[in-house]
């Protein structure tokens, strides 16, 4: 995992300060300095102390002097917030960190992502005993009739395995995967994630299929969409935003593409994406779970989603896999001739 960036926050009111630098660590960044103008002191000026200077000055004309001290002598980049921070829980938020992330990428690079050399290995949990109501499916084949996608981020490779290991085999759901990670680990990930699990894992291609017992994992480079009979299509276009895969834009797509997303579930890790397609879709129908804020490597992911108000259920990885493996049970039942 590469080391994220150093940033300095100045803001000349106190909140401002902490929601900016609040935000910036949730995405992966270091913030190594949060300051008032007449606080700042001279090292941090000096090359080689930071990547970048995040500036909120409510009142420039205050500070002119102090303004044209930093421009001459910061020897990082300087870059000027342009609006008050809202406070987490506004309904705007999501799309304002998202601003912000995208200027953070653009001067000094993308968050972390997982690599997956330095994923602890941890035992398998016992496979939750499969419900009668399971019968022997032809795994992968057909038109899935439930879709469920999971979001990871940072940590969440090994958040994700233990639910997969956990679920018993036969379950009616296909899943689709967007994991934050180096593209290079894409086939260790899928390596990883089927060793102990009863699940068909493949990174999704044009041509893949969503199905009943398959996990499809979205690519890095290029975006994918689904249509109705479950099928995928490389897009030949990189994902929206600062992340890659979008955990937005794979829901954005099953929802829209496949026609319906049964649920999503979000893991551990950095950021806040999926906080601005979870709650749209939770309006509409689509079940939205996440991992436990104590159960996570990095908790700013799923807490970022749960301040959204749309979370129904928080669990640990392996009770997430019971609370799923008891609602498609009982789906099941009531479907039963």
């Amino acid at each position: 995992m590469a080391a994220p960036g150093r940033v300095g926050v100045i803001a000349d009111d106190t909140l401002q300060g902490h929601l900016l630098a609040a935000a910036i660590k949730g995405q992966g960044y270091r913030v190594l300095v949060s300051t008032a103008p007449d606080s700042l002191e001279d090292r941090w000026l000096e090359e080689g102390a930071l990547d970048l200077w995040v500036v909120d000055l409510s009142r420039e004309d205050r500070w002119q002097p102090f303004l044209d001290r930093l421009l001459e002598q910061a020897a990082a980049p300087l870059l000027f917030c342009d609006g008050q921070a809202p406070a987490r829980t506004a309904s705007h938020y999501p799309r304002w960190e998202r601003r912000l992330v995208t200027k953070l990428v653009d001067y000094i690079g993308k968050p972390a992502v997982e690599r997956l050399d330095t994923v602890p290995r941890v035992p398998a949990p016992a496979p939750i005993p499969r419900p009668r109501e399971f019968q022997p499916l032809a795994d992968g084949e057909g038109v899935a009739e439930r879709v469920w996608v999971l979001g990871a981020s940072l940590g969440g490779p090994a958040a994700v395995k233990q639910f997969l290991d956990a679920l018993p085999p036969h379950l009616p759901v296909a899943f689709v995967l967007a994991q934050h990670i180096d593209a290079g680990f894409l086939d260790t990930l899928c390596q990883v994630l089927r060793r102990d699990s009863r699940l068909d894992c493949q990174v999704a291609d044009t041509g893949s299929r969503l199905g009943h017992g398959r996990l499809l994992v979205a690519p890095v480079s290029e975006s994918i969409e689904f249509d109705r009979d479950g099928g995928v299509r490389l897009t030949g276009e990189p994902w929206e935003g600062p992340y890659a895969p979008s955990i937005d834009q794979v829901l954005h797509n099953v929802a829209g593409g496949f026609g319906g997303c049964a649920g999503a579930i979000l893991f551990s890790g950095m950021g806040n994406d999926g906080a601005i397609a979870a709650p749209r879709l939770a309006a509409d129908g689509t079940t939205v779970w996440a991992q436990t804020a104590d159960s996570c490597a990095v908790s700013s992911q799923p807490d970022a989603v749960r301040e959204t108000g749309c979370v129904s259920y928080s669990g640990t990885p392996e009770q997430l896999a019971r609370q799923l493996v008891e609602r498609v049970r009982r789906e099941v039942a009531v479907a039963a001739p």
